[in-house]
């Protein structure tokens, strides 16, 4: 028996830290989920949505020499998704199918205000999303006060879980909040003998119904997985990638939980990240399918209820280094999905800004942040969850939002 364990365990079962959250609870929309995808290392926008038209098109093949995405008829070349824009050419069947169903929708110039550049400081302060000009409440993650003023823990109407091995500093909080890695449910660190000694251990005690509250969440997504896996010798899915980890996360969210997040790494692309095939080229393709996957599982009624919304903690340099890779930058592209969307299905949407010269970069050398990550998610929470001024305070203090009506 490993304490580490058993701290996990309890991370699943017990709330954390204090608030207020669930005095100025919300009802939340009929059916409504939701799941962040972190994208962590920091992904090289610029590859995704290419500029396509004109001295943007120039400016950043000049930028590029040896990564450019070839230009639209190229061989391996930009998809076009308007006049401005195209996409990344791993895309076509997974993404671009979405987008021309109007379940897809782009957010360029989005990110931070954060300038540390570091992984880990900009990676925490957009989990927390509390003020960059205030102290740091490490208990207090953003998805998690929104449970808390949705109502929310495992057991209730509204239900968070992080598809991660440990509670992500997003979900942490005083709402409770599962989590369960899905990538190898079959090895387990607690067995069915250590979960009755571990109850018995706590009988009696204040932790006693948190305890058998993470046991009866763990035991649920195993028999739910459990019969996944003994299906899949009658077909051809795989048990490894993305793609079926995120089909096993549509099942549980479409009959169980209602608020996710889940984490994929590297992004960090300093050396070869390639241009329309290569290394970030295959990353892309793998994360296509895996959210195409996951909209296909959902299935029409539950996808038209669901937002997806991938993110990272910021983007690379416009230009690239002498290593045919890019460096860490500031401003990045957010991707929206759902089966719902508004107008703004089909579109890249936000403030944006034509990257012609280098004036146009940030520092001379960024995709600058016009979209601050705050205020786009209060605009989408407001929209889907019907949060007053008072609640989108509580889950984003000091922020206004900012309504690119996406649902």
């Amino acid at each position: 028996m490993q304490r580490r364990d058993l701290l996990k365990l309890l991370a699943v079962a017990a709330p954390l830290g204090g608030g207020t959250g669930r005095l100025m609870a919300a009802p939340a929309a009929d059916g409504a989920r939701l799941l962040v995808v972190f994208l962590r290392g920091a992904y090289d926008c610029a590859n995704l949505l290419v500029p396509i038209s004109g001295a943007a098109s120039d400016f950043y093949r000049s930028a590029r020499p040896g990564i450019a995405v070839p230009m639209p008829g190229e061989a391996n070349g930009a998809l076009p998704l308007d006049g401005d824009w195209g996409l990344h050419p791993a895309l076509a069947g997974s993404l671009l199918p979405l987008f021309q169903k109007k379940q897809a929708a782009f957010i360029p110039f989005a990110g931070t205000n954060d300038l540390t550049r570091s992984h880990f400081e900009t990676q925490d302060s957009i989990e927390l999303g509390q003020a960059l000009d205030g102290g740091r409440d490490y208990r207090s993650g953003f998805l998690n006060r929104l449970a808390g003023v949705l109502g929310g823990g495992p057991l209730t109407a509204v239900a968070p879980i992080a598809f991660t091995d440990q509670l992500p500093l997003v979900m942490r909080g005083e709402a409770k909040a599962a989590n369960m890695a899905l990538g190898n449910v079959g090895r387990q660190g607690i067995d069915a003998r250590q979960s009755q000694v571990i109850a018995a251990m706590y009988r009696d005690t204040a932790l006693a119904q948190p305890v058998a509250e993470g046991f009866a969440v763990r035991d649920e997504v195993l028999r739910s997985v459990k019969a996944e896996m003994d299906a899949a010798s009658r077909n051809a899915m795989t048990a490894k990638g993305f793609e079926l980890v995120a089909r096993r996360m549509a099942r549980l969210m479409k009959d169980r939980f209602d608020l996710g997040f889940v984490d994929v790494g590297g992004w960090d692309t300093h050396v070869g990240q390639g241009a329309g095939t290569g290394y970030l080229a295959t990353r892309f393709e793998e994360l296509g399918r895996g959210v195409a996957g996951f909209a296909e599982e959902m299935g029409e009624a539950a996808w038209r209820d669901t937002v997806v919304v991938v993110i990272s903690e910021f983007g690379r340099t416009f230009r690239e280094n002498g290593n045919k890779g890019t460096d860490h930058g500031h401003g990045t592209v957010y991707w929206v999905l759902g089966g719902g969307l508004a107008q703004a299905g089909g579109r890249v949407v936000g403030e944006q800004v034509a990257l012609t010269q280098p004036g146009a970069l940030f520092q001379n050398r960024d995709h600058p942040v016009l979209n601050e990550y705050r205020a786009v998610f209060g605009g989408l929470f407001a929209r889907m969850y019907g949060l007053s001024p008072a609640q989108l305070d509580h889950v984003f203090g000091g922020v206004a939002p900012k309504d690119l009506a996406l649902v």
